[in-house]
């Protein structure tokens, strides 16, 4: 049997301290721009919609301004979309899908709902292209009060104000062949415990909300992904990632118990996308694609059925 080398930073067995997560911090190096990839498509779009800065990373404030962009037309009267991405930002289609649902579909639903779109949470994380932040910790388990991530903090503040009115809230992520090569790796290595080999689904699924389910909601977004890209089959043991397979393509988390993004608020309808970038059988157009078809039919769902009182 082959056993994983030992992850370059710290000791087997030993959680991190101060000096390892400083050793894993200087390993890390910016490999694409922000300004370049992601705010400058954002400044492309601000006729067509109202840019909010809210917040701002506390390293280089200048560098990474965290954007949100919302409808002109803002109207209490109408139910509000929010759409997340780049909670973790290595996950390109997360943050482009984001921007692709805004500038080629985001017209169809004028007059009818509220956007709010929060493309790219992690800045620093998508450049450097990693799942956590500075401080390795990993946004996406840390939107709960007092977090300890700057990133899931802010996007807390921003939508606290329609906590209650959002009717659906889409969070854009994808799954990669590096999770398994150095991100759960990573994560074994920082909390001391043994990494556990496992297996990276091929195709796109959906996490549903354990405490809140909503399968028919789940199935719309994934008939509507399935004709852009492929669906991911369960494994062996009938599992994605670890999980139960409840439908086809469908996984389910406790959301609001983990501190996940699609928790954020109590919306009706919410869930998580996972693209496969690293798919022979997707190019990142379709991963793109993929992510701005399943906010479509997110909408689409919400507004046909609208939740009872």
């Amino acid at each position: 049997m082959t056993h994983p080398a030992p992850y370059p930073v710290g000791t087997p067995g030993t959680p991190w301290g101060e000096i390892e997560k400083a050793a894993w911090l200087a390993r890390q190096s910016l490999k694409r721009s922000y300004a370049d990839e992601v705010l400058a498509v954002i400044d492309a779009l601000h006729t067509r919609f109202d840019v909010e800065q809210y917040g701002q990373l506390d390293h280089h404030p200048g560098r990474y301004p965290l954007l949100a962009l919302r409808s002109h037309a803002w109207d209490d009267a109408l139910p509000i979309i929010l759409v997340s991405g780049g909670v973790h930002g290595y996950e390109t289609s997360g943050v482009h899908g984001a921007l692709q649902f805004l500038d080629q579909h985001a017209a169809a639903y004028a007059g009818k709902v509220n956007l709010l779109v929060a493309p790219c949470v992690s800045p620093w994380a998508y450049e450097v292209i990693h799942r956590w932040n500075r401080e390795a910790i990993d946004p996406n388990r840390s939107f709960r009060t007092d977090s300890p991530a700057q990133e899931s903090a802010a996007l807390m503040k921003l939508v606290a104000p329609w906590v209650d009115r959002v009717l659906v809230h889409i969070d854009l992520h994808e799954t990669t062949d590096s999770d398994e090569s150095e991100f759960r790796p990573a994560l074994a290595a920082r909390d001391g415990v043994a990494f556990e080999p496992g297996e990276i689904p091929d195709g796109f699924y959906l996490v549903d909300d354990e405490d809140k389910p909503q399968p028919a909601f789940q199935q719309a977004i994934i008939d509507a992904v399935a004709h852009v890209t492929h669906i991911a089959p369960a494994d062996a043991n009938g599992e994605i990632i670890g999980s139960t397979v409840y439908s086809p393509g469908v996984i389910r988390y406790a959301f609001k118990r983990l501190g996940l993004c699609a928790g954020v608020t109590n919306a009706a309808y919410t869930t998580t996308t996972e693209v496969y970038p690293d798919s022979p059988r997707a190019t990142p157009w379709q991963c793109n694609a993929a992510q701005a078809a399943a906010v479509c039919a997110a909408i689409d769902y919400g507004l046909t059925h609208p939740p009872q009182a």
